[in-house]
């Protein structure tokens, strides 16, 4: 096991690296930088020598791969540099913002199992009745409605008619990250738990079930302590994608509320072209969707012994 987890995070290295290089190079690609976004945004009109000497004082002037050879340096030796826009320092900026990412994560995670894994169940249990029919057609619509309609419908009565909640956040506290939170769970249990139910209805199906149920085992017994422990390889490898998705934050919904995430962060960065920002949120998404991975192959292990994981297995 050991021998596979190093082996994994040495094949992480060179990944990492691609996804600077490719996500250094297209920013430069976009045809714009940050000075001229200023200018755009500010509506003064400079000489071109300004902007020359702008760019020059931010490294902008110089070739491609120095450019990216010099953040890499310093990425490498823990600098992040400084944000193009605010002037702060990346590493400060960033972290500043995970809390309410997190936040929103867990809150947003538990919302989803909550209403996901017993619907799920309770649909493959009462197969093609009105429940599992009922609960079928709620998800159907739950997937088809967009994130940023489901978020104005609950602004509108959740915070509008109702005032439960304030329409847009107004610091890291259970009450703003509500509404954001119920969007992103509505989303995400209208997709999962048919997942759960197509994996609990092939549980269902085997032998064992039915032999648990010739020798007088409780079906309650047979669901809870052996059908839901199979199907866990399922639910735990969408949990944690999910997990990678909303640790790299939720662009959209995190804009309609004025989330102040990571989400939001990258957004407003990719609008100024502030490029240490973007680069910062890259290497954050790549972290994490490489550490997921890593941590769903190895928890496989524990969770069906009929798998095994590289060559020490095999």
């Amino acid at each position: 096991m050991n021998h596979y987890i190093l082996k994994r995070m040495l094949q992480l290295i060179p990944i990492l690296f691609a996804i600077t290089f490719l996500s250094y190079g297209m920013m430069r690609i976009a045809g714009s930088d940050v000075v001229t976004q200023k200018m755009e945004n500010t509506g003064t009109v400079v000489s071109e020598d300004v902007m020359d000497a702008a760019r020059e004082q931010l490294g902008l002037d110089k070739p491609f791969l120095t450019q990216y050879f010099v953040w890499l340096g310093k990425l490498l030796r823990g600098d992040m540099g400084n944000s193009y826009v605010s002037g702060k320092p990346v590493f400060i900026t960033f972290i500043s913002k995970l809390p309410a990412t997190l936040l929103l994560t867990i809150v947003s995670i538990v919302l989803t199992l909550i209403i996901s894994i017993p619907l799920g169940v309770l649909a493959a249990v009462k197969q093609n009745t009105i429940i599992d029919y009922l609960i079928r057609f709620c998800s159907f619509i739950g997937n088809s409605l967009p994130n940023f309609f489901v978020s104005l419908i609950l602004m509108y009565f959740l915070a509008i008619k109702m005032r439960w909640f304030p329409v847009i956040a107004k610091d890291v506290s259970l009450q703003s990250v509500a509404m954001p939170a119920i969007t992103l769970a509505i989303a995400m249990s209208a997709k999962y738990l048919r997942q759960v139910r197509a994996t609990v209805l092939d549980e269902l199906n085997k032998d064992y079930v039915a032999g648990a149920k010739a020798r007088g085992v409780k079906f309650s017994v047979t669901l809870w302590k052996s059908i839901m422990k199979a199907s866990l390889v399922t639910i735990i490898t969408l949990l944690m994608l999910s997990v990678g998705s909303l640790l790299g934050g939720t662009a959209i919904v995190e804009s309609i509320f004025m989330w102040d995430g990571v989400g939001k962060m990258a957004v407003d960065a990719i609008s100024m072209r502030d490029y240490p920002i973007i680069q910062a949120y890259v290497m954050w998404m790549a972290i994490i969707y490489v550490v997921v991975n890593l941590i769903t192959d190895v928890s496989y292990r524990f969770l069906d012994p009929r798998i095994r994981l590289g060559r020490e297995e095999a």
